[in-house]
């Protein structure tokens, strides 16, 4: 008889044991997806006729973007329909969606669980949030069950359901991968902290759920990134909890009311914290005030550094507009900066946002050519201040090798402080350079296409 090592019979359980174990420690969605399925609707939009202006469209001929999954670009003079999903939020036919599925639709088809289509009605939407609220007549119908997006955290499993290229109601799983996520989208700004998944999302899960695994939705699945128009492991949710505040104010007024402060900001990175005398960096760095604006009623300053809305930090420039966003117009709140090394407490009156309010704002002197920053300057012209709506400021006319090259000054930038001290005339340019502290990071504001922000420049000893 073949006699066993000491340990080997506990060595051979443990390695029989082990794969059980593993596909033990795994989530089962089953009975998630049985519970929650019936509740998640397929939506086909039919659009107007439109030109063959892109007829010869290739999709797989987009460059690097973050893209909207909706069907493909129109080809032909014809009525076009474009699917997505959604899911029922009420038990007398309330449906939500994105807004890009729906958008400038004629027609909007809801095909239920069971196979039962309604014509749905567009209650409201609104563009920033890319959300939209439908209505179909009905009755008793199986609704989902809302979660917190905010309780969410980051590595928890998720579970999408969705329409999938057409294949309805297939489902796919991951993990979140990050929250708050500020996507470069829209000219109109950003107002969405994204979640951010690697479940797998592709053309036609717009609008659809995603959910925890308590089957409650977390976030409504709407943007990818990818190269191919494919999914690449990237793909964006808008958090459940902005999307019951969005419906509450579409269902109310059918448009959403947000909050508007009137700024331009920038990040902060290390350099600029450095120079404004900042341990860390954090914050969102104003860089334009607007004329009349609540920020400016409120005392802002371009070069101050908003560290906290209204109670809650900001870490991340990004987090200052979805904050705002969510703030009720017309309430008071507190705005603490950082403003000459020193933090400042302001009271704001926060407005109410416009459309005009998110757009980009839109004899020669002296020419200095001894200062120590190796930058040629003169004074703007009066046609030059009317068109970048500046009362001071100074033209970058050439750059030499020298701190301003170091820092990225360009030939055409307009400097309008150094040091949080408004520039004079170029004629002083010189002497106010001269008077700078040595090998220390200083924050230097320019105007560059008619956008302003912040540079970090050190003058030699």
């Amino acid at each position: 008889m073949t006699k066993r090592a000491p340990g080997s019979a506990l060595l051979l359980l443990l390695a029989m044991l082990l794969p059980l174990v593993s596909m033990a420690a795994l989530p089962e969605f089953t009975q998630l997806v049985k519970q929650a399925a019936p509740a998640v609707v397929n939506i086909t939009a039919t659009r107007k006729a439109e030109s063959r202006q892109f007829e010869n469209y290739n999709e797989e001929e987009v460059p690097e973007l973050f893209r909207r999954f909706f069907g493909n670009m129109p080809r032909q003079n014809a009525p076009r329909p474009s699917a997505g999903s959604g899911f029922i939020i009420s038990e007398d036919g309330y449906i939500l969606t994105n807004n890009h599925v729906v958008e400038n639709a004629s027609e909007i088809l809801v095909a239920l669980s069971d196979r039962r289509e309604r014509m749905a009605t567009l209650v409201g939407s609104d563009k920033l949030s890319d959300l939209a609220l439908l209505k179909i007549d009905a009755q008793d119908l199986p609704m989902v069950k809302l979660g917190s997006s905010e309780r969410l955290e980051v590595g928890e499993w998720v579970v999408a359901i969705g329409s999938p290229f057409g294949f309805e109601y297939s489902v796919t799983a991951g993990i979140v991968s990050a929250k708050g996520r500020s996507l470069p989208m829209e000219a109109e700004g950003n107002y969405v902290p994204f979640i951010q998944t690697d479940v797998a999302i592709n053309p036609g899960n717009s609008g659809g759920p995603l959910f925890n695994l308590k089957g409650e939705v977390v976030g409504i699945n709407s943007q990818i990134f990818t190269r191919s128009g494919g999914f690449m492991g990237l793909s964006f949710a808008i958090p459940i909890d902005v999307a019951m505040e969005v419906v509450a104010q579409l269902k109310d007024k059918g448009a959403v009311a947000r909050g508007w402060l009137g700024v331009l900001i920038q990040r902060v990175d290390r350099d600029l914290a450095e120079s404004f005398g900042m341990d860390r960096a954090a914050g969102a760095l104003v860089t334009q005030v607007f004329a009349n604006s609540p920020a400016s009623k409120g005392g802002l300053r371009e070069g101050d550094i908003i560290v906290s809305f209204d109670g809650k930090p900001i870490d991340l420039s990004s987090d200052l507009p979805h904050v705002v966003g969510r703030t009720r117009a017309e309430s008071e709140v507190d705005v603490v900066v950082v403003r000459g090394n020193k933090r400042q407490t302001l009271k704001v009156k926060v407005g109410l946002l416009d459309v005009a309010d998110i757009q980009a704002p839109g004899g020669p002197g002296i020419i200095d050519n001894s200062n120590l920053l190796g930058l040629d300057v003169r004074d703007l012209s009066a046609d030059e201040q009317a068109a970048l709506g500046l009362d001071k400021g100074l033209l970058v006319v050439r750059v030499t090798d020298g701190p301003g090259r170091a820092a990225g000054i360009s030939r055409g930038d307009v400097i309008t402080t150094i040091n949080s001290e408004w520039v004079g005339s170029a004629k002083s340019f010189g002497e106010m350079v001269e008077k700078l502290p040595r090998d220390v990071a200083i924050p230097v504001r320019i105007v560059r296409n008619q956008r302003p922000e912040f540079l970090v420049i050190k003058v030699p000893q």
